[in-house]
């Protein structure tokens, strides 16, 4: 029987379930930031209908709570995480490299709490560190001023990566095309704490920027933790 005899068979659904749909929208994501993301566009990288999208997620906001879910995934600590110093600082720097692999997530940090099962668990992993340590409202406070601390520092450093990528310049090359016009600004004299910093400051990569910031923190939620009547925290400068 040739193949013009032979009958097609009958068309078969293209199987989806929300793993596949997050997959395929992280992915978008991942290429194009999160204007790349929409429910017809995955749906069309999965090959399938836009409207059978909707029997697994009724919004964009729902497949955009998943996806941060889903990269949540990656924040997990292993097993010995050490102590809550080392918790915290494990969580921050899991965090900034998922955000350099995932740029749009720097986008979605510090938003609306992150309610999915990888968001809590990770949320549990950071308090149970600190469990006994402090008192509820202390313990509360010291993961939420890392946090605030990893979101700023994080969403700073995508954006310099995302400015580079689009001027085709380096932040030392780009800073360095506008000399004329910051030495001009800094010969009126108006600025003599900028024009110091400028003169003296030593330039360190974004790595060493955010690891130096996250020990002051570090140094300051210790000292927090070590007041009267509490367990000592213990500040160890530069650990690492």
């Amino acid at each position: 029987m040739t193949v013009w005899d032979r009958p097609e068979p009958p068309p078969r659904p293209v199987p989806l379930d929300r793993e596949r749909i997050v997959a395929a929208a992280v992915a978008l994501a991942d290429e194009g930031g999160l204007e790349a993301v929409s429910l017809r566009k995955v749906a069309g990288r999965l090959g399938a209908g836009p409207m059978r999208l909707y029997g697994f997620i009724a919004t964009k906001e729902e497949l955009l709570d998943l996806m941060v879910d889903e990269v949540y995934a990656e924040l997990l600590p292993g097993e010995g995480a050490g102590d809550w110093r080392e918790a915290l600082r494990g969580h921050a720097r899991r965090t900034r490299e998922a955000a350099l692999r995932h740029e749009w997530l720097a986008d979605l940090l510090g938003g609306r709490p992150a309610m999915g099962p990888n968001a809590m668990a990770v949320s549990e992993a950071m308090l149970s560190a600190l469990d006994g340590v402090a008192d509820v409202d202390t313990v509360m406070r010291a993961v939420e001023t890392v946090a605030a601390y990893v979101t700023g520092a994080v969403r700073r450093e995508v954006a310099n990566v995302r400015a580079e990528r689009v001027t085709g310049l380096s932040k030392r090359e780009w800073q360095r095309a506008r000399g004329p016009h910051v030495s001009r600004m800094l010969a009126t004299g108006r600025f003599p704490a900028l024009a110091r910093a400028v003169r003296e400051g030593a330039e360190v990569d974004a790595e060493t920027s955010f690891e130096t910031g996250l020990e002051w923190v570090l140094d300051g939620v210790a000292a927090r933790l070590a007041g009267p009547g509490r367990p000592g925290g213990g500040v160890s400068p530069g650990a690492s």
